[in-house]
């Protein structure tokens, strides 16, 4: 007999999310964290303080190593990128067209200066 007789039910040509391939899972690995930190390198001793007191300041973790050698170039663009994200910019709200007009002068806005 051939197998066509025998059906075994769909084949799913779709992986599993969490096969390889997938989205990612673990989304949550914050750089700069005990689990995860970040990884600097110094050309001095007196930069190694620098960088060490702004770890400290933003409560980050990081292993920095120093490197003096002569052709030593500073890697501290994981610093740099978490230390300069944007502040988020929050507006006053515009006051809806019956409200009372901010200007005092008691009547609504939509009368007086809408």
């Amino acid at each position: 007999m051939s197998d066509k007789f025998f059906f075994k039910g769909r084949q799913d040509a779709r992986q599993h999310h969490t096969a390889r391939g997938g989205f990612q899972t673990n989304a949550s690995k914050k750089p700069g964290s005990k689990k995860f930190p970040l990884t600097l390198l110094v050309t001095s001793e007196a930069r190694k303080q620098e960088v060490e007191a702004l770890v400290a300041e933003a409560d980050l973790f990081a292993n920095i190593t120093l490197d003096e050698s002569a052709d030593a170039v500073e890697s501290t663009a994981e610093l740099t990128t978490i230390l300069d994200k944007g502040v988020t910019v929050t507006q006053a709200q515009v006051p809806a067209r019956n409200d009372p007009c901010s200007c005092g002068s008691g009547v609504k806005f939509k009368k007086c200066c809408g």
